[in-house]
């Protein structure tokens, strides 16, 4: 995602967890003592980059501790294990790095705020990639039942935002795995979701990457073959106006990318902006508000 769309966040994590060695809950344990947290949004690591960080953990150490939650025992003649909450990545470069021990931060949390919390430090890290943020959302939304706006205050997001993600979810498959590739951008896939039919998706995504498109030259052709999709309207009455009128209708139609009628008076007038689906009044929505 751009800088922009990650500016922000909200509540960070330092709002949601203790920090430092000024809590009470730091302690060292076992890294074998440690599981991953089942609600981790994330599915893929970077190697190398793990590699990286585990070559400054044996030089400098585990500096931020782990956040953690303690498994119930069903034994308790059996040594205490622990739930990630938030720091896979730097317990995995731990594990590589051959620490035996790492500082951990005790906290309860239910099942929702695992979710949350990892997604929340993912986010902050830009360490998702579009779907998995995506596929983390809609996860909230279906098994804990969070409104998309309940979604974007826990994450610090624009409601916008947080639905432009999530409908992600809906392209199909093909271009699902060209995103994860990195062929293409989420602008470019943003842009896909403005056609209805997943045929036309895919027929304009092949387009894309035979030709090598920008996301702005992919907004233009989705805008054609909207164009030429849109249902023939009766003949327009007929109206008398300037060339200054227009060109300004013109101008307007070109860069919305859907139909604009423009009435002008001595008084004023309007401007009339015409959308034929949800995707795309919300992809007006996107170009005329956005973020604000």
């Amino acid at each position: 995602m751009s800088p922009k769309s990650r500016r922000g966040l909200g509540k960070g994590l330092g709002a949601l967890i203790p920090s430092g060695g000024s809590s009470p809950g730091l302690r060292k344990v076992h890294i074998d003592a440690i599981v991953p947290n089942p609600h981790q949004p994330r599915s893929t690591f970077d190697q190398e980059a793990l590699e990286e960080l585990a070559a400054s953990i044996r030089e400098v150490g585990l500096i931020q501790p782990l956040i953690v939650q303690e498994i119930p025992a069903e034994d308790p003649t059996q040594p205490p294990r622990y739930q990630l909450i938030t720091g896979e990545r730097r317990w995995r470069a731990a594990r590589l790095a051959g620490l035996e021990q790492v500082d951990v931060i005790l906290k309860e949390a239910t099942p929702q705020e695992l979710l949350e919390l990892a997604l929340i430090e993912n986010i902050q890290r830009a360490d998702l990639n579009p779907l998995e943020e995506a596929a983390a959302y809609q996860q909230l939304a279906e098994e804990f039942g969070l409104t998309q706006e309940r979604i974007a205050e826990r994450v610090g997001r624009s409601r916008a935002s947080v639905a432009n993600t999530m409908r992600l979810l809906r392209l199909p498959q093909k271009i699902k795995d060209a995103l994860l590739a990195n062929q293409i951008t989420e602008g470019h896939a943003r842009a896909l979701l403005m056609l209805d039919d997943p045929k036309e998706q895919l027929e304009a995504f092949a387009q894309v990457l035979e030709k090598g498109l920008s996301v702005r030259q992919t907004e233009e052709l989705v805008r054609r073959r909207r164009a030429r999709q849109a249902p023939k309207a009766a003949p327009p009455r007929q109206r008398t106006r300037s060339p200054e009128t227009e060109a300004l209708e013109r101008e307007f139609r070109e860069a919305l990318g859907t139909k604009v009628d423009l009435y002008r008076s001595r008084k004023g007038g309007r401007l009339v902006i015409h959308f034929y689906s949800e995707e795309e009044l919300q992809a007006l929505y996107d170009r005329l508000v956005g973020d604000q």
